[in-house]
């Protein structure tokens, strides 16, 4: 919205108190860790008013006002800085601030509020909270770090230069498909790191709950590891497996709602059903396990990498092309074929190349849905179930039956 019209009065005040803000945090900093300050409330809040009075000189055309205000503040701040390089303080922050504290006063008259108001909030957060960044930052694993580097340059340079719009017969828009690999992975990305915070603190539940983000398989085969290698964590494990396999089935319906909302109205008591179903399986429980290191799933590997995302673009195009194909030439029947051979694998990609589907009835898209989650629930079992040799009978019965509870809920409407 914009706000040009502000009074004067009003706008000066502002500048005043945003100043007076980073200028308290500044001073309050250099008190906590006894160091030596550029400068403390009284003259950050005399830079912001400087910047103000710079602003209103430009704006009754007096060019040269703010450039000549800005370079006169940045030699000040040098002879600041060259000051402490004679003691063991030495840092640009206080300096770096003054400046910004400078455009935020100038540009407290000259633009919308809400662009200066944004500056000095988010300064005072960034120079207020520095033990906590330093601390992620020691903490952060370079392999995160690159992952997160590429997450930004497929989402914010390669994304908005991929045409939009389809070509071939298939309707296969390269822009929509990356829009797909860029929502999967910033799921799983973000439970992944859920997972890394949380899982150790709280064992294989909560493990289960946050892998299931990122992938319900993965879990099923790293807790199986967990079951075989300590035996008396075995039903831990399964729990953990099966609350994994009940998420599967609210993130594929989240996917969803982002990709063809309209589908949405038809489908999610089917998907909450189910997940409500692998809950209550969790939660049960036959026999007393003790658990005493709360083990978590750390197999989980990081998901945004360069080369799965052009793996799962890969799948999502051949699959789209393959599920047109099938339902033309083999029909229904056909399509619910490769729906059950999809299930063995990861059923993402078929999944939403099926949501993004035209040609093909609601009512069968639906269906192949449920048919692929229920292949991909027995597959999860058998994985597990190899593995964990104390629980199979357990296994069998709550993987089996979830698995026929899928039949009816095909045919109700």
């Amino acid at each position: 919205m914009q706000d040009l019209n502000w009074p004067f009065q009003l706008r000066f005040f502002i500048a005043l108190g945003l100043s007076f803000l980073i200028g308290l945090e500044r001073e309050s900093s250099g008190i906590h860790t006894k160091g030596r300050v550029f400068a403390g409330v009284r003259t950050y809040s005399l830079i912001g008013v400087f910047g103000f009075g710079c602003g209103w000189l430009s704006s009754i055309n007096v060019a040269w006002a703010l450039p000549v205000g800005m370079l006169s503040l940045a030699a000040l701040a040098l002879a600041g800085y060259v000051g402490k390089l004679k003691s063991d303080f030495v840092g640009w922050t206080s300096e770096v601030a003054a400046l910004v504290t400078f455009v935020m006063g100038a540009l407290c008259l000259l633009t919308d509020l809400w662009v200066p108001m944004a500056l000095g909030i988010v300064s005072t957060f960034l120079l207020s909270e520095k033990a906590k960044i330093e601390k992620y930052v020691v903490s952060l694993d370079n392999a995160e770090f690159l992952a997160v580097i590429k997450f930004l340059l497929i989402t914010l340079i390669i994304l908005p230069v991929l045409p939009n719009q389809e070509y071939t017969e298939f309707n296969l828009n390269p822009r929509r498909i990356w829009q797909i690999v860029v929502l999967v992975s910033t799921v799983g990305f973000a439970g992944y790191f859920l997972t890394k915070k949380f899982g150790s603190k709280a064992g294989l539940w909560l493990s289960g709950l946050l892998g299931g983000i990122v992938s319900s398989t993965a879990v099923s085969i790293a807790t199986g590891r967990i079951a075989r290698q300590s035996p008396e964590r075995s039903v831990n494990a399964l729990q953990a497996t099966v609350l994994a396999s009940s998420i599967m089935y609210l993130r594929i319906l989240a996917l969803i709602w982002f990709i063809h909302p309209d589908l949405v109205r038809f489908i999610w008591w089917k998907m909450i059903l189910l997940s409500a179903v692998g809950l209550l399986f969790a939660i049960h429980k036959e026999k007393k396990t003790t658990d005493f290191e709360r083990p978590s799933v750390r197999t989980l590997k990081n998901p945004f990498e360069m080369r799965p995302a052009l793996v799962f673009a890969l799948l999502f195009v051949v699959l789209s092309v393959l599920t047109i194909l099938v339902q033309r030439f083999y029909g229904s029947a056909g399509l619910m074929t490769l729906a059950t051979v999809i299930g063995v694998t990861d059923i993402d990609p078929f999944i939403l190349s099926l949501v993004n589907q035209t040609t093909i009835t609601q009512s069968l898209v639906i269906s192949a849905i449920i048919i692929s989650m229920m292949s991909n629930t027995i597959v999860k079992g058998i994985y597990f179930g190899f593995q964990a040799k104390e629980v199979r009978k357990s296994v069998a019965w709550r993987f089996g039956l979830w698995a026929l509870l899928h039949l009816p809920i095909i045919y109700l409407s």
